[in-house]
């Protein structure tokens, strides 16, 4: 009991640093327990535990900030002084490529010269596809491209580029064009990379893509093997994402599969070969959190073999967990260390009532279907704070997939072990998985191509988050709320979806989101109006994520401005999200969104959004823009919302607007001259980030002041 209020302390005090004085809170905490736990709780520890608890926790929130990366006073980020001028880069390779999204390689440079400037810190660095072909870590190469300052969130709930590579001890991007080898190198004999290399070739050899990297992601885990995206999306989409990250299942295998063949030899014998494995396994995924917790807890269960002792899992769990975090505190924020956290507390402490519950029913099927369900029930209050979405199907899923996923599992670790022995031997026994990972990927499509495959219920708060957890843990530890497990899901149901309700029954907002084209999406009271799509990535990466995390289900009407609109970009919005309506701007219309009236004349966008007037103008040319402006068909308005290109001084004095948004990366200078100089206020994509109002607190910027002046500089 002592220990584990320690580990919880540390583990509480790493997380409070989300908080101002989370750590002096924790603290305080501490020495209130000491105080009054022992009056209040007969089995409490004694005072001294909770006082030790409280300094751990505060320790621990120092503790972070000490082991939070800075760059050194000669890292390379402090050099970034024209972000596109094209400079040289040397240093050493320090991860296997990778393939990105947009098809180039992707690595992990330590730098040592920038120019003539001698230099440290890890950058990094994009290169096109054939210019990464080939590389490998320890390589000594020199990178010619564009130096960049990572960006921060652009969007509401976007992703913070900068703040990623800061957990990763990186200040800088670079954007290579070209890549030279340093002559005088030898390739090195033996390496990991060249064993995850050599098993991945063989597994592909004849099963082919996507068969063959899906086996060896399932062995080696999805950020070792270049499993092409599509499949991975699919994945995630109907929340079989833990499959291809290689973590407890695998280590949980490969202790079965290793004790099983050597229940015949000696203890001694059975815990190394079993503990050389899972050193094996971990060097083949590489050090990832998730699986560094698998494999010290595998550890631990075979120590107890050894010494012929009972394992206590949770123990385990919260020592493996302590010790990770003590060798790595920035962890405690990483998503799948989280996950793979709460997942396994729910395996430990839930699989065994759920199962009870499901007594009339097999033992072997309500195992099944009581291993995903514990595994969501502590997962899916994380999942909904960070991605506001929730598999619909994901149960039947997991109790459908987990017997191929097994198979292919045990067969993948089989197959790679032979790959290293003998190539074609490995590739033989990979083709005998054709089968269940083919019928694998028709499950999962199936599933993903069925309609409400995800609901988006929106981001919950840290407030909510907090109160949900506690009531998942009174139905564990309290005997009164475990008879009455089901008012507390009701309650927690409640606390998640009531806010949201209230929130999207009230809500009047408008947002032009941070594209390099003009996209804005309009909530009023439950029902959304979406102007543009944007090109694929901004519908992958900005639309859709932005929609979700509002809890954005369906949208009632769609317009597109743009007369080169992808329908395919539009098709794929349609398949995650009901649109109800859709127009272009060919036809001249007058349309009613709930309480907006928008006026559709080709070049002209015109919308009465509360007591505002608001017009878009989208890649319209000068010229145009001036017979706009002399045949009078540019109305007064208070927002004057544009692409971003050259603005006539015709316009600014026909519409003689208030307020100028401009949906672009970059702004043509004649035309921010312009506005300055008629003071008109400009919000800008690329300097702001997304721009949003409210009747309440006026137009926002997402990126604010501060933010704006670090990045000049």
């Amino acid at each position: 009991m002592n220990a584990a209020i320690l580990c919880l302390a540390f583990i509480a005090g790493l997380l409070s640093t989300a908080f101002v004085w989370g750590g002096y809170a924790i603290l305080a905490i501490g020495i209130v327990a000491s105080v009054f736990a022992q009056r209040l709780w007969r089995g409490s520890p004694k005072s001294h535990i909770w006082l030790i608890a409280g300094i751990i926790g505060l320790s621990a929130s120092l503790y972070l900030q000490i082991r939070t990366p800075q760059p050194a006073a000669n890292d390379i980020s402090r050099l970034i002084t024209n972000e596109q001028q094209v400079v040289t880069v040397q240093g050493e390779i320090t991860s296997t490529p990778r393939l990105t999204r947009s098809q180039r390689g992707q690595f992990w440079l330590a730098a040592s010269w920038l120019e003539e400037n001698k230099v440290t810190g890890k950058v990094y660095v994009t290169v096109p596809l054939l210019q990464a072909t080939g590389l490998y870590p320890g390589q000594k190469i020199a990178v010619s491209g564009v130096l960049y300052q990572p960006a921060t969130a652009t969007n509401p709930g976007g992703f913070d580029f900068r703040a990623y590579l800061a957990r990763e001890g990186a200040f800088a991007g670079l954007s290579g064009q070209r890549v030279e080898i340093t002559q005088g190198q030898e390739t090195p004999k033996w390496g990991w990379w060249k064993i995850r290399q050599k098993i991945v070739r063989s597994q592909v050899r004849w099963l082919n893509s996507p068969s063959g990297p899906l086996v060896s992601s399932m062995v080696m885990g999805g950020r070792a093997v270049d499993l092409p995206y599509d499949i991975r999306d699919l994945f995630v989409q109907v929340g079989l994402a833990h499959a291809l990250a290689a973590s407890g299942f695998q280590t949980s295998l490969i202790l079965g599969v290793m004790l099983a063949l050597l229940r015949r030899f000696s203890v001694v014998l059975q815990t190394g070969f079993a503990g050389g494995a899972l050193l094996l396994f971990l060097g083949l995924t590489g050090v990832q959190p998730s699986v560094l917790r698998a494999v010290v807890m595998g550890f631990a269960v075979l120590v107890a073999i050894g010494t012929k002792r009972k394992v206590k899992p949770l123990g385990s769990l919260l020592i493996a967990a302590t010790l990770l975090l003590v060798f790595n505190p920035l962890w405690i924020w990483d998503l799948g260390f989280q996950l793979s956290f709460l997942a396994t507390l729910g395996l430990i402490v839930s699989v065994p009532p759920l199962v009870k519950h499901l007594d009339w029913i097999p033992v072997a099927i309500a195992t099944l279907i009581a291993v995903p369900a514990a595994a969501s029930l502590w997962t899916l209050p994380l999942q909904l704070q960070v991605f506001g979405v929730v598999p619909l199907y994901s149960l039947i899923v997991n109790v459908l997939s987990t017997p191929l996923i097994a198979i292919i599992s045990i067969g993948g670790i089989i197959s790679a072990i032979a790959s290293l022995i003998y190539p074609l031997a490995g590739s033989a026994l990979a083709w005998l998985l054709y089968y269940p990972t083919y019928f694998l990927i028709r499950l999962v499509e199936f599933f993903a191509q069925l309609p409400g495959n995800s609901i988006a219920i929106g981001k919950i708060s840290v407030l909510q988050l907090l109160i949900v957890y506690a009531l998942i843990i009174l139905a564990w530890l309290q005997p009164w709320w475990q008879k009455r497990s089901w008012f507390a899901g009701v309650i927690a149901i409640g606390i998640v979806l009531i806010p949201m309700w209230h929130a999207q029954a009230t809500v009047f907002r408008v947002t032009v989101l941070a594209t390099s084209e003009p996209v804005f999406v309009l909530q009023d009271r439950g029902q959304v109006l979406l102007v543009n799509s944007g090109n694929t990535n901004t519908v992958q990466f900005t639309v859709l994520p932005f929609l979700q995390q509002q809890g954005i289900n369906q949208v009632e009407w769609a317009i597109a401005t743009d007369r080169k609109t992808n329908h395919r970009n539009w098709e794929e919005i349609n398949k995650r999200l009901s649109v109800r309506n859709f127009y272009t701007s060919t036809e001249k219309r007058t349309l009613v969104a709930g309480a907006t009236k928008i006026q559709v004349d080709n070049d002209v966008l015109q919308f009465q959004i509360k007591e505002q007037t608001w017009i878009l103008l989208d890649n319209v040319a000068p010229e145009k823009q001036q017979q706009l402006a002399f045949t009078k068909k540019l109305p007064r308005a208070q927002v004057l919302w544009w692409s971003g290109e050259a603005l006539e001084k015709e316009v600014i004095a026909a519409v003689k607007p208030e307020v100028a948004i401009a949906s672009a990366i970059d702004i043509d200078s004649h035309a921010i001259a312009l506005l300055k100089q008629n003071k008109i206020p400009l919000f800008w994509a690329g300097r702001d980030g997304a721009i949003q109002w409210t009747p309440e607190r006026g137009f926002e910027a997402t990126v604010d002041e501060a933010e704006n002046s670090a990045a000049l500089l």
